[in-house]
């Protein structure tokens, strides 16, 4: 699921200033990048299931893997993990309405510092 009226595709910032603002709201990075791109993850463990509020970037100068790049990010989304198929974004997936609102609220957070520090 793609967040209506939410697009960080303005955003470019450092690569360890950007990793800094997610790990701030709970975001991580762990291994989820190649030397192009990143994606930042939280995890939710809800009694619906467990979902991750995903934002990606790419690198528009230097690469991921040198830890020099400037990250430009993108649409941030919501999926549903499944075991052991993985994530499905799907519009066919049902996303607790508590759970949306509360990704709003982490993703409102993240862009007001982006807004702060992006180039």
């Amino acid at each position: 699921m793609y967040f209506e009226n939410i697009d960080f595709s303005a955003y470019k910032l450092d690569l360890k200033q950007l990793t800094s603002i997610m790990e701030n709201h709970g975001m991580v990075l762990a291994g989820q990048w190649d030397y192009e791109r990143v994606t930042y993850d939280y995890k939710f463990e809800i009694k619906e299931g467990i979902y991750y509020l995903r934002i990606p970037g790419v690198a528009i100068e230097g690469d991921v893997g040198s830890g020099k790049a400037i990250i430009q990010t993108k649409k941030p989304y919501l999926g549903k993990h499944y075991y052991p198929h993985g994530v499905e974004y799907g519009e066919d997936e049902h996303f607790p309405e508590h759970l949306v609102k509360k990704c709003k609220e982490i993703l409102s957070q993240i862009e007001q510092e982006l807004k702060t520090f992006s180039n």
